[in-house]
């Protein structure tokens, strides 16, 4: 049904925008601290390439959100192997979102970030470079209390709604209330960490809110009266929200042989935890990794459209990523957080993810 979805986007390429405040700094706290494979349930294998054993071992730091979708390829690529596969060791730091994390890029303690769709604007604008797609993303949610006279998208109207400006919970409001007839001077929005939404929607100091998983889930899950109102899913056919992989375009310059080959391991990873027999597998390791429950990870383990690394490869030699992309710029644009000089292949580097698949595909 996914794999529908996404022909069905490349095919109407009218549509354009999912997620992404405060993280656990690289230089103020600890790195997160990873285990060696898994041993019960193993990838399937991949040949790694001849020069692997050659390269020099480059040690990465790389930021991550506390979340599936964001997690899924990173934990893939960890315990699967496939960073080590590439010479590469990855240290992983938890970030809130896109815009902190593109921050820390700048500060030079991170070296590659994970974004959602909020994110991208700054891409658009020049603050960092894309080089790799993750997934087209449905995990924000528009979510209102019925208690407080919330059961539809007209009903925010004078109501107090919870967002986290720049990032995928802003943008998914705007096209919420866009579809309603309304804007946010219709509302009373409350600018917010998206951390805190869950305990302002049960304190009831909202009326609702738009977050993204697993903030949704735990909101639906403990609250008898929340209901979500509207998910990235129910616009796609004028919206399309992608998540990434990003990199300053110095560091990019500096060191293409590590990106490519960091792009290569997303691409095995793809491989192994695209696929549905393995999201098990996939969830267990982000729970580890979170200490988190594994049915709460299991529960956001369909929040995207995933592609195999194969199938990105082919999606993007037959235009249909950057279709993507273009839509999601010209809804940048239609927000006027984007200029209509703005080009996709200005901040978007296919040719990483050319030349890291020809090397596994070809």
């Amino acid at each position: 049904m996914k794999k529908v979805i996404s022909l069905m986007l490349a095919a109407a390429m009218v549509f354009g925008l999912a997620a992404c405040g405060s993280p656990k700094q690289p230089e103020q706290e600890a790195p997160v601290e990873t285990e060696a494979p898994a041993e019960t349930e193993e990838p399937a294998e991949t040949e790694a390439p001849a020069e692997a054993e050659a390269v020099e071992r480059r040690a990465l730091n790389v930021a991550y959100m506390p979340n599936y979708a964001s997690m899924w390829v990173i934990m893939a690529a960890l315990e699967g192997g496939y960073f080590d596969e590439e010479g590469l060791d990855v240290t992983l730091y938890e970030f809130a979102d896109g815009p902190t994390e593109i921050a820390s890029m700048e500060s030079g303690s991170i070296d590659l970030a994970y974004i959602g769709d909020g994110a991208h604007k700054l891409a658009a604008n020049g603050s960092c470079k894309i080089f790799c797609y993750s997934h087209i993303g449905d995990a924000e949610m528009v979510i209102g209390l019925t208690s407080h006279g919330v059961n539809s998208l007209e009903d925010l109207k004078g109501k107090t709604v919870g967002y986290a400006s720049g990032t995928s919970s802003e943008t998914m409001l705007q096209r919420a209330l866009e579809d309603a007839g309304l804007t946010m001077d219709d509302i009373e929005p409350y600018d917010m960490d998206t951390s805190n939404m869950v305990t302002a929607m049960v304190s009831g100091s909202l009326d609702a809110c738009c977050t993204w998983s697993p903030n949704t889930w735990q909101i639906l899950g403990e609250m008898d009266d929340a209901v979500k109102l509207c998910s990235p899913m129910d616009y796609i056919d004028k919206a399309v929200a992608l998540s990434s992989f990003v990199v300053m375009e110095n560091w990019a310059a500096e060191n293409h042989e590590v990106l490519i080959r960091f792009t290569r391991a997303l691409l095995k990873a793809m491989d192994f935890g695209a696929k549905e027999e393995n999201l098990a597998q996939v969830s267990q390791w982000i729970a580890t990794q979170l200490a988190a429950d594994v049915s709460t990870v299991e529960a956001q383990c369909h929040d995207g459209n995933w592609l195999t690394g194969e199938e990105l490869y082919a999606a993007v030699k037959d235009g249909t990523i950057e279709g993507y992309y273009q839509t999601q710029l010209n809804q940048m644009v239609a927000n006027e957080t984007a200029t209509e000089e703005v080009k996709v292949s200005d901040y978007v580097m296919f040719d990483v993810i050319l030349e890291a698949a020809e090397s596994l595909y070809n």
